[in-house]
């Protein structure tokens, strides 16, 4: 299943604050260059964006994690 991965790393957020609803849910379509989640690095929020278009399937790691870079973040179903 292909996935989608940390372009950089830091701290992995699946939401745009605390109180907000995740940028995405299981069962989601997504297209390319949706924002999926959000990983800040030094007081700095980057938008994480979808490569493809297709069913968001399940994140992979939890919120709040550190990431490096080309680690897997979520998985996808092809369109």
């Amino acid at each position: 299943m292909p996935t989608i991965k940390a372009p950089m790393p830091g701290v992995f957020y699946r939401r745009p604050s605390p109180d907000a609803d995740a940028y995405v849910a299981e069962g989601n379509s997504i297209a390319p260059g949706q924002t999926i989640a959000l990983i800040e690095v030094m007081k700095t929020f980057n938008e994480v964006k979808a490569d493809e278009q297709g069913t968001f399937s399940r994140f992979l790691i939890e919120d709040g994690d550190e990431v490096s870079i080309g680690d897997d973040i979520a998985e996808v179903e092809s369109a």
